[in-house]
């Protein structure tokens, strides 16, 4: 098991113009009008392929709070065989793969399926989102930082 080196309260505490500049690049998609649910499926996504333990559980409670199915938060991992997915989550997600998994490079197909799904004005923004959550997972997996636990309705840790 690893243990945290550092928690993310303790990164904001040390560098908070950095910790405000991720967060405020991260929330201009959905202040641009992106939908919220696309926009935290794309979250999930990039952080189960970075393996940020903190970023995928914290995107998993932000979905369910948004109302997303958990049934459908459980494929995001296999969404291109799963049936639960819009083309334009699909787009999305492949975007999200294509843009976090730089070594295989971008290809035409992918930006002709996103272009297809978005305006150039809402490419930008969840591009922007995507550059935003990989930030946070190079963060979360080198720090370690800690899963947030679900908490009921008292706002205690839920068994």
């Amino acid at each position: 098991m690893s243990h945290a080196r550092s928690e993310w309260k303790d990164f904001k505490a040390l560098a908070p113009d950095a910790y405000d500049i991720v967060a405020a690049l991260g929330q201009a998609a959905a202040k641009a009008g992106i939908d919220r649910q696309l926009l935290e499926l794309i979250k999930l996504r990039a952080s189960q392929i970075n393996g940020c333990a903190f970023c995928v559980q914290f995107h998993i409670l932000q979905s369910e709070g948004l109302g997303i199915a958990v049934d459908k938060l459980n494929l995001v991992v296999v969404w291109r065989e799963a049936p639960l997915f819009s083309s334009r989550e699909r787009a999305a997600l492949a975007w999200t793969e294509a843009l976090t998994l730089l070594t295989q490079g971008v290809s035409d197909e992918d930006y002709a399926q996103a272009r297809a799904e978005f305006s150039e004005r809402e490419l930008a923004y969840l591009s922007s989102a995507i550059a935003s959550i990989n930030v946070w997972n190079r963060l979360g997996v080198a720090y370690r930082w800690t899963p947030p636990v679900r908490q009921n309705a008292d706002g205690e840790a839920a068994s």
